[in-house]
């Protein structure tokens, strides 16, 4: 690897001349070590905990909002049967059980995070969720 003599305090367009006495090789590893570096800075590492809420919050089966929605659309049509009507109102349930589940992850990741449940709520573009 080549050496590049620099002084102590580098004004931004020496760096760059610095920059430009490195072979192709070198400079092309220098530019992944830059990339990377430019990564992780815009990158927010979260605690282990903070993750594992955010994917309980944010994980809820796309399979159940479709058959509900289907479901709400037959109710409304007054097409729906008793059976369907049955599974309406256990899929109902199943979404108050998620809502409160997801409500108590929110509240600990606010409380980790040290603010307010709307202010969570705003920042990760949660909305309240609309009665079945």
């Amino acid at each position: 690897m080549s050496a590049v003599q620099v002084q102590i305090e580098l004004p931004f367009n020496e760096l760059l001349k610095a920059i430009e006495q490195l072979s192709l090789p070198d400079l092309e590893y220098f530019a992944r070590q830059v990339i990377k570096l430019l990564a992780r800075r815009q990158t927010r590492v979260l605690p282990r905990r903070e993750a594992e809420l955010l994917l309980k919050i944010k994980s809820v089966p796309a399979d159940l909002y479709a058959r509900c929605d289907e479901l709400v659309a037959k109710r409304q049509a007054e097409t729906m049967t008793p059976d369907e009507h049955e599974e309406l109102i256990h899929l109902t349930n199943q979404f108050e059980e998620l809502n409160v589940q997801r409500l108590e992850c929110l509240t600990e990741l606010a409380h980790l995070r040290q603010t307010s449940l709307t202010t969570l709520m705003k920042e990760l573009g949660i909305q309240v969720p609309a009665v079945v």
